[in-house]
């Protein structure tokens, strides 16, 4: 087993063994052609030790130390392929499962090798993608390729040459969502068909991810990331540059669309099993039917529900990909999974004990009912309980923000550190008792504002240890709230004292403060049931998604600069018609019009509701508008036309 840890050492890009293997000489034909020769052998006297040897050396020739070149190699890899796949598909009781995950392992280090090309590689995959719930050896063989896939796509985050070989084709993407699809419905299935100490071995194995499903989290991670965190480069403005970075990122917002089309749809299938055996389980009579409601959420999360969804709309809510054509694509999707999620969710309120106290039992009713004001009955009468009924959603600051040194603090260390809350009307600071520092000089300052040219609060320094100046600044360290006005605080640290040889780390602690909004933590939520976050945050998707859709097409650089134009109701009183070559022109014989004979031009006209939309194929004469006089004068001027003279008529 001395080459098997050769190759793992190998696999690793950080380790000198890496860049030495990979320094060299390729091995010669013969060679390998004896390593089959040695394999063929094993294979024929059964020799598992020997076959287990030989295909943990197939895995490093394949990797450092053979390219196949010429004709004789090619052939020679022909025969390697062929015994390992003789191997791979041997029944399960002529081959044990440790050389079958060595065969599947030798295949993926050679996959480049023993299919050179792209059509051969995607073949392969679309093999044991159909037909590895059929096989175990391609059921595993699948498993050993899609995870390197997913881990070169994770070191490649942001983009390299090979991404093009790491991520498949739509046909490839598609059979691997519906094995995630399938294995999703399958896991919230057992919930419900299991046997009772099979579900709790069940719960005690998620939410631990299968091969299609990291490497679906793979491929999204990787989209999401190059669309939304990589940013121009704005040393280079070229038009090449910036046509290039265009390109590009419509390429990358197509894939997405395209990828999130299909997580979404099977999503929606996902999510219509898990309401199914959500009502089948609160319809039945086992006897640990609330524990398997319970873990139905834990099970849930190990699914691409919680997988793949979350950081979905998380990243769609980016204003990179708040676009029109996102959400003309994906609305009505959202709005059928908001639909899901949301009565799942209180099927599952209906069981919980929250739900159950806010419908108390028959006999106290009527009571409580006499005791409420009229407007707390009407108020009951209307609204119907939701998934949200008796759940207080927790702000991000709710748990407090803590600040703090490193511990203890060092020769010349200086901490500054502001937090900003949003919305808070002051800030409460609760310090730890451990708080100290060597001298009463060195000193924690606070500011009331995002710097230390804001309003100074106070200042803590010293310690009460017998150490150093054996003082503190006032009366110490806070062992109560200290109140801060405003929403925002600066906290600037300095420790301008070097060091005493007999000072103690504890008299050197530094200081730690938790930040919060509020007096007490007492409103402190621990967060919300899975499905109610699933549902919150489609439904705020779908708000933003239709907004755009409401906005509608951003107005463009031609249209702002016309708004003059479209203004005018002078260019508003034109009929215009399409020419055969699609230029648009003035009508030339326009039809009688019911509209008014005369329009003023500074007032505002609205249209009868019956002629707003007129029969098409047909022009009608508009009205026309009357100038103001000071505009007539001037169109007179430049076009050089007196103004008509009127005789009267001599009778």
């Amino acid at each position: 087993m001395c080459i098997h840890q050769l190759n793992l050492l190998a696999a690793s890009n950080s380790l000198p063994i890496s860049n030495f293997l990979g320094k060299q000489h390729p091995i010669e034909a013969h060679h390998l052609s004896s390593i089959c020769d040695i394999m063929e052998k094993a294979m024929v006297s059964g020799d598992t030790c020997i076959i287990r040897c030989i295909l943990v050396v197939f895995q490093v020739v394949f990797k450092f130390f053979f390219s196949p070149q010429t004709e004789r190699n090619r052939d020679i890899v022909r025969r390697s392929g062929l015994l390992l796949w003789q191997l791979l598909m041997a029944p399960r009781d002529q081959i044990c499962s440790e050389i079958q995950k060595e065969v599947c392992l030798a295949i993926s280090s050679g996959l480049n090798i023993l299919y050179p090309g792209e059509a051969e590689i995607n073949n392969l995959l679309k093999l044991v993608l159909t037909e590895g719930e059929r096989n175990s050896g391609l059921s595993q063989l699948r498993d050993v390729i899609l995870t390197n896939l997913a881990e070169q796509l994770q070191n490649n985050r942001f983009g390299s040459e090979d991404d093009d070989h790491y991520r498949l084709n739509d046909e490839l993407l598609h059979y691997i969502l519906k094995i995630v699809v399938r294995e999703s419905c399958v896991l919230i299935t057992k919930c419900q068909t299991v046997s009772k100490d099979d579900f709790q071995r069940l719960l005690s194995t998620v939410p631990a991810a299968s091969s299609c499903l990291r490497y679906l989290m793979a491929v999204q991670n990787h989209l999401l990331s190059n669309t939304i965190l990589i940013k121009p480069d704005d040393n280079d403005d070229s038009d090449s540059s910036l046509q290039g970075e265009t390109l590009k990122v419509q390429e990358l917002k197509t894939s997405i669309l395209s990828l999130a089309t299909q997580i979404l749809t099977g999503c929606d299938e996902v999510l219509e099993m898990l309401q199914q055996v959500t009502t089948a389980l609160i319809n039945s009579d086992i006897s640990d039917r609330e524990q398997r409601l319970k873990g139905l959420e834990q099970i849930t999360k190990a699914t691409m529900l919680g997988h793949l969804l979350p950081v979905l709309l998380t990243s769609l809510m980016h204003p990179n990909l708040q676009t029109l054509t996102m959400a003309d694509a994906l609305m009505p999707q959202l709005v059928q999974l908001v639909l899901y999620t949301s009565q799942t969710a209180l099927l599952l309120k209906t069981q919980s004990p929250v739900f159950s106290e806010l419908n108390s039992s028959p006999s106290c009713a009527p009571e409580q009912k006499g005791k409420q004001l009229p407007d707390e009955r009407m108020l009951e009468e209307k609204e119907e309980p939701g998934f949200l009924t008796g759940l207080k959603i927790p702000a991000p600051w709710a748990a407090g923000k803590t600040v703090e040194t490193v511990h203890p603090v060092r020769d010349n260390y200086k901490f500054k550190e502001t937090v900003h809350i949003p919305g808070a009307r002051c800030l409460y600071l609760r310090f730890d008792n451990r708080c100290s520092s060597q001298y009463d000089y060195d000193k924690l300052v606070i500011y009331a504002g995002p710097s230390t040219n804001s309003r100074k609060v106070a200042e803590y320094g010293g310690n009460t240890l017998g150490y150093g100046s054996r003082s503190v600044l006032g009366t110490g360290w806070p062992k109560d709230l200290v109140k801060v006005e405003g929403d925002t605080v600066t906290f600037s640290f300095e420790m301008r004292s070097g060091r005493e040889h007999n000072t103690p780390d504890k008299a050197m602690w530094g200081f730690a403060c938790t930040v919060r909004a509020q007096e007490s933590s007492e409103d402190v939520s621990g967060g919300l049931p899975f499905l109610v976050d699933l549902a919150l945050g489609l439904s705020v998707l779908a708000c933003s998604m239709l907004r755009i859709l409401y906005n509608g097409p951003e107005i463009t650089k031609d249209e702002e600069t016309c708004q003059e134009l479209l203004r005018s109701k002078l260019l508003q009183r034109c009929q215009w018609q399409v020419e055969a070559n699609g230029v648009i022109s003035p009508a030339l014989t326009p039809s009688p019009s019911p509209l008014p004979l005369t329009i003023e031009e500074d007032r505002e006209f609205t249209y009868p509701s019956d002629v707003l939309v007129p029969p098409v194929g047909h022009y009608f004469d508009l009205p026309r508008i009357r100038l103001p006089p000071g505009i007539m004068i001037k169109l007179r001027e430049i076009s050089g036309r007196a103004r008509p003279q009127f005789r009267p008529s001599i009778k």
